[in-house]
């Protein structure tokens, strides 16, 4: 047996048994997205351009996440309700950054402009700006 087969065929036991004790201790992962059903029905919405209205409630508005599309449209989620750009799907208006894309400017209602980073979270009342990493920085504990 020359050497190339061998190469391959070790590689693939290798890969195959990789494969087979990974998934004994793998926990499933559960469901990434959405029912089938419901993007189905978020997909007639969007192509209906159909717009639940909303208002945002409480004391802070959190930008919770930014996605840019290929076509360059943009989904911000604020507050944990998601939106299109520009759109008052929230109540807030949203303005992503083009030269920072984890960046966006909102303007719930008729107070004035923010500009936060994707896990800000700003005061309506003090104007006040938090972090949800706080300090930047993620401490994980390891079990003994």
């Amino acid at each position: 047996m020359s050497g190339v087969p061998r190469r391959l065929t070790l590689a693939t036991a290798a890969a195959l048994l990789l494969a087979a004790a990974g998934s004994t201790s793998a926990e499933p992962l559960g469901r990434l997205f959405l029912t089938p059903e419901r993007r189905a029905m978020l997909e007639r919405q969007r192509q209906l351009n159909i717009q639940e209205v909303q208002t945002i409630e409480g004391s802070s508005v959190t930008l919770d996440g930014v996605v840019t599309r290929s076509s360059g449209r943009s989904t911000v989620w604020v507050n944990q309700r998601p939106q299109n750009e520009n759109t008052l799907g929230t109540g807030v208006n949203a303005i992503v950054s083009r030269s920072e894309p984890g960046r966006a400017v909102l303007t719930p209602g008729e107070e004035s402009p923010a500009s936060l980073k994707v896990g800000e979270s700003i005061n309506r009342g003090t104007r006040e700006k938090t972090d949800a990493l706080g300090d930047g920085r993620i401490t994980v504990s390891r079990p003994h």
